[in-house]
């Protein structure tokens, strides 16, 4: 069964760090387009980061372009979302969402979700 973990969510002050991953098992990711999406309280959820299978630039909203950054390591099976200069608005649950040889657009469908992991930005 093919399941997504997320880990590294946390407390950080405003400035700072985390950087959260997501881990895959039952198949590799190789051929996986992986999202990160957050939801905050009383929001809709919102694309944060997407990231093709082969080839391709990442993409970012634009809340987060300059600060986040997408990364995959096959090898592990894992993809990354490194988040840094964090601010309060930053604060919600993030998802990392897969779909097989997926594209990166705002309208594509993720058939694979992992449970989420919380980050908040405070002081």
């Amino acid at each position: 069964q093919f399941q997504l973990v997320e880990s590294g969510g946390g407390l950080v002050q405003p400035g700072g760090s985390l950087r959260l991953s997501c881990a895959a098992s039952g198949d590799t990711l190789d051929d996986y387009a992986i999202g990160w999406f957050r939801q905050a309280p009383g929001k809709e959820r919102e694309g944060v980061s997407c990231i093709i299978s082969r080839g391709g630039s990442p993409v970012y909203a634009d809340s987060v372009k300059g600060r986040f950054t997408i990364s995959r390591d096959n090898a592990k099976n894992t993809v990354y979302l490194q988040m840094n200069s964090l601010k309060p608005e930053d604060t919600a649950v993030y998802y990392c969402a897969a779909e097989f040889m997926g594209l990166c657009h705002p309208s594509a469908a993720f058939a694979s979700w992992g449970q989420g992991t919380q980050v908040t930005v405070s002081s």
